[in-house]
């Protein structure tokens, strides 16, 4: 008898803003893979000074002296545009330009760096930690990204594990494999809410467990909200305390900014703690100066911004169709969730205490651990399924947005629809992939486009094209388009150039409503024209081929002209209907005539044989 085969080694990373962790499953559940000091956590930062590239811990350190070779909160500007990224460039102390198609790039050490290149560099530390930790090499992971990250970011967060030198046998939002950390294994049914509040970004997630299946019914987030956005507001004021007293902190020098941040975030940590603290600002040449801060200024400051969270909290209820009552746990994920103000208010808001349980820095990677350890051959009893956050459909004729895949679809999902040409002889076909909500594509974001050619040269409606979505389990997007007639095909994986932004995504939504009765009124019409041109073009075929007495010919003829002029004019929708119900009427006569006639024959030449 054959020895089972080995399991593979696969362990689960959580890339955050401020912080990285690994983790990996072990005989007695999930586990943090630790450094030699003990230390958990690997600093997501990367300094390229005194002629050397240092990540993690010591980069940290030296982030005062070099705070313009220092890179922290990568993950803010991966698979972004630079255009969107105007407000996060002004808050860094490094220099980001727009390279190539406007994506973003880090100007530092000499060269212009990719955010993937640099969350590499990070990766590639954690990868050195892991494998110190377990004696032997690690190869494969799992890797967790916000729920409300888009092809764009996912794609590259998947590239930045491929420059580790890592395969990336999955990508998990950071909300569902969390949830796993809390001893919700799938064992009993129930609804969680997940929230997330990290350094740099906010997610929240509803999860519905059935029968040991994950299945989430909502997520919302907030890609750039989090602590750092809070470490920013607190370094304000303390700026504005040293103006105050007559002390200009020059907060455009980079090592003040640094300072600063640095600061405020050692602040906001001990106020979780304490009702005040005391801290000493070195700002180098202007000198050190000690300020007071309590947790009352801290949380008046923090408040418009947990705000912003709870009104995600309330919209992916609203999405799940569940009032806060029917919500069974509700999980605490994310560093910047230990200060008491959110507890608290998240807390009001749901009717019940949040779990805190889990060492919410630790929560993620400890979830992935258990999703790698699925992958590795592990538990093979845990399903996880995530959804999609917005519509993806292609553009019809008119303009149109024809939806495949609607908003909140289980992942991994696939669907088929038949389409066909609008004009006679057309050879090939371009396919325009769209997303988002409304109902017609110049209110929706374009991903992607490619062209089926080869198509022969056939009567418009007549060739088969077959358009296929399918989303993968990591959220990404192929679309393949086949001729049924002649096996053409052609396919593109849709990886747009940037993602969409928060406010974006809260715009269609918002928008997707508000214009709901005119969306629909649009695209009854661009409808009605497509049907009223078919209409056209076949009364006109078939009045060629049809062997019909003249005055029903005659009749035919002038309701198929007035339905073309109609067309031609643009006349209201109202009239447009008319014209077609009374071509339809005149056409569905003739067909019953035609029909008649033909029954009778067959009739009379029966009853003579």
């Amino acid at each position: 008898m054959n020895a089972p085969a080995p399991q593979r080694l696969v362990i689960g990373i959580d890339l955050g803003t401020t912080n990285s962790v690994a983790a990996i499953t072990g005989r007695q559940g999930p586990i943090v893979l630790r450094d030699a000091d003990g230390e958990a956590l690997v600093p997501s930062v990367v300094c390229f000074a005194e002629g050397e590239v240092r990540v993690g811990r010591a980069a940290r350190a030296l982030a005062l002296r070099h705070p313009e070779q220092t890179v922290h909160s990568v993950k803010r500007l991966i698979g972004r545009a630079g255009a969107e990224l105007d407000e996060e460039v002004a808050r860094l102390p490094y220099r980001v330009v727009r390279g190539e198609r406007d994506l973003p790039r880090i100007a530092v050490g000499g060269r212009l760096w990719s955010p993937e290149e640099v969350s590499a560099l990070v990766l590639r530390e954690v990868k050195r930690v892991a494998e110190a930790a377990l004696g032997q090499p690690v190869e494969a992971a799992v890797v967790t990204v916000p729920a409300y990250f888009d092809d764009a970011q996912r794609q590259a967060t998947k590239d930045a594990v491929a420059l580790a030198g890592l395969q990336c046998l999955r990508i998990v939002n950071e909300p569902t494999a969390a949830s796993l950390a809390f001893g919700i294994d799938g064992s009993k049914d129930g609804t969680v809410l997940v929230y997330d509040l990290g350094g740099g970004t906010f997610d929240v997630s509803i999860l519905r467990i059935d029968d040991g299946v994950f299945r989430v019914l909502a997520t919302h987030g907030d890609t750039h909200l989090g602590g750092d956005d809070v470490d920013a507001a607190v370094g304000a004021e303390l700026a504005a305390a040293l103006r105050a007293r007559g002390v200009d902190p020059h907060t455009e020098d980079p090592f003040v900014r640094q300072a600063l941040r640095r600061a405020a975030e050692n602040v906001k940590i001990e106020l979780s703690e304490r009702e005040a603290a005391t801290l000493q600002l070195d700002l180098g040449e202007r000198g050190t100066h000690e300020l007071h801060f309590t947790r009352a200024q801290l949380e008046a400051l923090a408040a418009p911004l947990v705000e912003r969270t709870l009104q995600g909290v309330r919209a992916a209820l609203r999405d799940a169709e569940l009032e806060p009552g029917a919500v069974d746990h509700v999980l605490l994920v994310g560093g910047s969730t230990r200060m008491p103000l959110v507890r608290k208010a998240l807390g009001e808001l749901m009717g019940k205490a949040p779990r805190a349980d889990v060492d919410p820095d630790l929560a993620v990677a400890l979830g992935a651990a258990l999703q790698a350890d699925v992958l590795a051959g592990g538990n093979r009893d845990l399903l996880l399924l995530d959804v999609i956050p917005l519509s993806l459909g292609i553009e019809t004729l008119g303009g149109a947005m024809s939806k495949l895949i609607l908003r909140n679809s289980t992942v991994p999902a696939s669907k088929t629809e038949e389409f066909s040409t609008q004009v006679d002889g057309q050879t090939s076909v371009d396919i325009n992939i769209y997303q988002g909500e409304r109902e017609l594509v110049r209110d929706c974001r374009k991903l992607g486009s490619f062209k089926l050619s080869g198509i022969p040269p056939m009567p418009a409606g007549l060739p088969r094209i077959a358009v296929t979505f399918l989303v993968d389990a990591d959220g990404l997007l192929t679309v393949r388009a086949v001729e049924q007639r002649t096996g053409k095909e052609a396919a593109i994986k849709v990886v747009p150039s940037f993602g969409l932004t928060r406010d974006e995504v809260r715009r269609m939504m918002h928008e997707s409503i508000e214009h709901a009765h005119e969306d629909m009124a649009a695209r009854e019409r661009i409808e009605l024209r497509n049907k009223a041109l078919a209409m056209v073009r076949g009364t006109e075929r078939a009045l060629e081929q049809a062997d019909l007495p003249p005055d029903q010919t005659w009749s035919v003829r002038k309701a198929t002209r007035q339905l073309a002029q109609a067309l031609a004019d643009d006349v209201p929708t109202e009239q447009l209907a008319r014209a077609i119900d009374h071509l339809s009427h005149l056409t569905a006569q003739i067909a019953d005539d035609v029909i008649s006639a033909a029954v009778q024959r067959a009739l009379t030449e029966g009853a003579g044989s």
